[in-house]
């Protein structure tokens, strides 16, 4: 079942995305001209489709739900008819190719900020940018960040929810430099602002590889002070089996002092498979315990522990000072969305940079099957997160298709404007063999991408 609705998951949050793509395509082709023969989504066998009468193109959907494409006439793929030669894609100017072919990615581009302007426009209550702590050992704490300080910019731009400073963040992943931090204190209602450099050394890399990027940072949003009080036990978990129970009050692990539950859960996240030594108060006596954290995977594969402990139920109240509402204008929402989407995309070109460089390692692409467990994710959480979902996926698709790569779009642009700037296009030959060294490039990248989420499962 859940397999099930993973696929229906993705095929709903998918398939839109690859049909404008490729409407984006056949729109244009049509504005410019070119005969349309096929609108297909998917590759491979013909599921259903129809032929319509009045243009003679076959829309269908095929069996293979991995992309789609358009075809056009074309006097390279067959004989084509003296009176409608001119209706050729190959006839057609360089400049109407490259329009052509561009369309489809820039769909996805118009597809992501129409999304994140949907979503810039929904009024939100989230936590205020200000520091509720901040943990030991990491860059936040050797520059000394105050908690109860309000971030207001990292590296010089503006940021004004947790959302946007994590973004910011993990665009810094694999790198050694320093961070800048625009902090603001609202001490004696001065609202003065005060930089800190804070050092990073192959940030989220080695020991921090699978954490986020605010954790990694060491700067944390405000969190409730929980009573690290054990509340339920699942039968078959390790804190049952190992002799933790209901009731007992968690108040050391490791040595290290226990204040609050979240606490406890970040060192039993962060330790899987590893002998934890738990001092717990039961009945008013302390008692020693070692725990090993079951070793868990998430949806992008990282190890997180798990001990099956549930913390007592309890009442939280957010301070009204570390509570925010987050709401724009129409005007303002479209701004913020090209923004958005902007620093996305060079976040996403600067990822495969480091991808390529070894700065970040190549375990971090992902595939199919981790798109799909993501857009499943994303409907169990909220429509927001969905939409969210499908413009971060979009977004992707668009700077994909743009590489220049010969067979993606991005390549076969770079084919175009060759042959505008020469006057003639590429001999068959060299663009044959371009596409060839393409498709190897594209499979490796595949293969390379589903073997990390098949990796990611066990």
């Amino acid at each position: 079942m859940t397999f099930l609705l993973t696929l229906l998951a993705a095929i709903f949050v998918l398939g839109p995305l690859i049909a404008l793509h490729e409407w984006g395509h056949y729109i244009v082709a049509r504005l410019c001209g070119v005969k349309v023969l096929t609108y297909s989504i998917g590759f491979g066998p013909k599921l259903f489709g129809w032929t319509s009468k009045k243009s003679g193109i076959d829309y269908r959907i095929s069996a293979l739900p991995l992309g789609g494409y358009v075809k056009m006439l074309d006097e390279r793929e067959g004989e084509v008819a003296a009176d409608e030669q001119h209706l050729a894609f190959n006839r057609q100017h360089p400049l109407k190719k490259i329009a052509i072919v561009a369309a489809g990615p820039i769909m996805n581009f118009v597809i992501a900020i129409a999304l994140f302007w949907v979503l810039f426009m929904t009024p939100s209550e989230q936590l205020a940018t200000k520091i509720g702590q901040v943990l030991p050992d990491t860059p936040a704490a050797m520059a000394q960040l105050p908690v109860g300080d309000k971030i207001v910019a990292i590296d010089g731009h503006e940021v004004q929810t947790w959302e946007g400073i994590n973004y910011r963040l993990a665009g810094r992943m694999g790198e050694t430099a320093n961070v800048s931090v625009t902090l603001q204190s609202d001490e004696k209602g001065n609202n003065a602002t005060k930089i800190y450099q804070a050092p990073i050394k192959e940030f989220m890399q080695g020991d921090a590889q699978g954490k986020d990027a605010l954790s990694s940072f060491g700067m944390i949003p405000w969190q409730p002070n929980i009573a690290p009080i054990v509340g339920d036990l699942t039968p078959d978990g390790a804190a049952s089996r190992q002799g933790l129970k209901v009731g007992d009050r968690i108040t050391a692990i490791n040595d290290e002092e226990i204040s609050d539950w979240i606490s406890a859960t970040r060192i039993i996240r962060d330790s899987p498979e590893t002998l934890l030594s738990f001092t717990v108060l039961r009945d008013g006596k302390p008692v020693q315990l070692s725990i090993m954290p079951q070793g868990k995977k998430d949806n992008l594969g990282n190890d997180y522990g798990q001990i099956g402990a549930m913390v007592a139920q309890s009442e939280i109240v957010i301070p009204d000072a570390y509570k925010t509402t987050v709401v724009y204008g129409p005007g303002e929402s479209l701004v913020k969305s090209f923004e958005k989407t902007e620093q996305l995309a060079v976040m996403t070109v600067s990822s495969m940079g480091k991808m390529l460089s070894g700065m970040i390692g190549l375990e971090n692409l992902s595939g199919p099957i981790t798109i799909a467990k993501v857009a499943k994710q994303s409907f169990d959480i909220s429509w927001q997160m969905v939409l969210s979902t499908a413009a971060l996926i979009s977004l992707s698709l668009a700077v994909l298709n743009l590489l220049p790569i010969p067979v993606l779009d991005g390549g076969h642009i770079v084919y175009y404007v060759i042959e505008l700037i020469r006057g003639k296009p590429l001999s068959e030959g060299v663009q044959i063999v371009g596409l060839n060294i393409g498709l190897l490039l594209l499979a490796g990248f595949m293969v390379l991408a589903i073997g990390n989420d098949i990796s990611r499962l066990f």
